[in-house]
């Protein structure tokens, strides 16, 4: 074999090997550990926490119940109430229950001419009159005094009771989880509603006796009675400072709803059976954070609950009450992330006289008490003792005036005590059975006749209302959802 053929071939072998050397990157060259410089540190600023306003923002009302019986007397007297419903900020009680509210009477409405004649009609010369109030100083429990600036809610001004939602009968006899919890935090709400108002002088039996005897007499006086309850809200936000939120802490905020979760909420678009519509908005506000187990903030105060009227009925003649039910289908935190729920009336802040009723699925609707039965009945007795037929016989001589006690029958059932006074002094026999015709014809037409009573929630009116998470494509069908009428 030729020899410069093989050494072509040779040179031509080293000329790639070298080629490939000469791309291969270098091997990199390690110092010993002791000579190499460590790396440069990257500084990470830890987290800081974050401040959270306390702040009772413009609008917020405070539920004050006035602590005493007071009679109206004159524009600017002083009256005196205690807070009924804990204040909160975020997640913070800030104004508590029993913390003590001073205001002033601000107007008295002088009573119209036709009001005067009906009531006059009725055997009554002092019809009640509106008195308007405000109040301006907040006293916390360590003795500090706010100054407040506020206008009460138009419908307020009334004794209320915690009406609760009635059981559902046709539930399983062993409850699941969900259900017992709300029960529970149900009847935790009323128990909450009646130590709150147990600090409240309100009269006992005698007391409303004798205020009612008063109150058939042709000229009384005029009282507030303790336990009324006004909502005050605020012209001007009240700052309590801040609190310091780390971010541990501001990771916990949020998560699912818990089952059988309850909140506290203010009603914020105001609705009567009268005039609300199918379909109308609502809206309202958590009054109160929901936690979870004491300890993990769900949701903070001031957020919203978003729903629509569901049913109404208004009320009708014959003593058709009215009927109202709404439902919150959407809940809006305050980061403005919302998310759909179906919601529960399980309780609701209602007139003592209104005589509202849950049922067990959260429709309110006004009732009549059954004491009409009976004072209608006595109403139609002491109609027919004024017809009765016996004579007067005076010295001896027979009157055509009709029997004394007969007079007075018809003039009490008409008019009262000023009937009972000219039963006694006319000797009409005609004008005692007149009387007594009016007062059961009257008694009637109010009790079974006229138009029924209808729900009324004024704004700010407190709601204790059950929510939970909605299925996305789950049908809208209401049986989660909320309000009828109250009071």
């Amino acid at each position: 074999m030729p020899v410069r053929p093989i050494l072509r071939v040779a040179l031509c072998a080293g000329a790639v090997v070298t080629a490939a050397a000469a791309q291969e990157p270098p091997m990199p060259q390690l110092s010993p550990g002791t000579a190499r410089k460590p790396p440069a540190a990257v500084n990470v600023a830890p987290a800081q926490p974050q401040s959270v306003a306390l702040t009772v923002p413009k609008g917020t009302p405070l539920q004050v119940a006035l602590d005493q019986e007071i009679r109206v007397k004159a524009v600017g007297q002083t009256i005196h109430g205690r807070v009924v419903d804990p204040v909160y900020a975020f997640d913070h009680v800030v104004i508590p229950v029993g913390s003590e509210v001073n205001g002033q009477v601000t107007k008295i409405e002088a009573t119209t001419r036709g009001k005067r004649t009906l009531a006059a009609l009725d055997g009554d010369f002092s019809p009640v009159r509106k008195v308007e109030v405000t109040f301006n100083d907040l006293v916390l429990a360590d003795g500090r005094h706010i100054p407040l600036s506020t206008s009460v809610t138009p419908g307020s001004g009334q004794v209320i009771q915690f009406v609760a939602a009635s059981e559902n009968k046709k539930a399983n006899k062993v409850k699941d989880q969900a259900s017992e919890r709300t029960r529970q935090a149900k009847e935790q709400a009323r128990q909450q509603w009646d130590n709150a108002m147990k600090q409240l002088k309100t009269p006992g039996r005698v007391r409303r006796v004798k205020r009612y005897v008063e109150g058939q007499l042709p000229v009384h006086r005029q009282f507030i009675p303790a336990g009324t309850v006004y909502f005050a809200e605020l012209n001007q936000p009240l700052d309590f400072g801040s609190e310091v939120m780390t971010p541990q802490m501001a990771e916990a905020i949020g998560g699912p709803l818990p089952p059988g979760a309850m909140v506290h909420a203010w009603l914020v678009t105001p609705l009567t059976s009268a005039s609300a519509q199918k379909g109308d908005n609502v809206q309202a506000v958590l009054s109160q954070p929901l936690l979870d187990n004491e300890k993990h903030l769900i949701l903070p105060q001031g957020s919203q609950l978003k729903g629509v009227v569901r049913q109404v009925q208004p009320a009708r003649r014959m003593k058709k009450n009215g009927q109202l039910r709404i439902e919150f289908r959407e809940l809006v935190p305050p980061d403005g992330v919302q998310q759909k729920v179906e919601a529960t009336l399980e309780g609701v802040q209602a007139g003592k006289n209104a005589n509202v009723k849950l049922d067990s699925e959260g429709g309110a609707e006004a009732t009549t008490s059954k004491s009409r039965y009976l004072a209608t009945g006595l109403s139609l007795a002491l109609a027919a003792a004024s017809m009765h037929s016996d004579t007067d016989v005076d010295n001896g001589v027979a009157t055509n005036g009709g029997g004394t006690g007969a007079r007075v029958a018809g003039g009490v059932n008409g008019f009262k005590l000023v009937g009972m006074a000219l039963g006694f002094a006319v000797r009409s026999r005609a004008l005692g059975y007149t009387m007594g015709a009016y007062g059961a014809g009257m008694s009637v037409y109010s009790h079974f006749i006229a138009r029924g009573t209808e729900v009324v929630f004024p704004k700010n009116t407190a709601m204790a209302v059950g929510v939970g998470t909605r299925k996305e494509g789950a049908a809208e069908v209401s049986p989660g959802a909320i309000v009828a009428a109250k009071n």
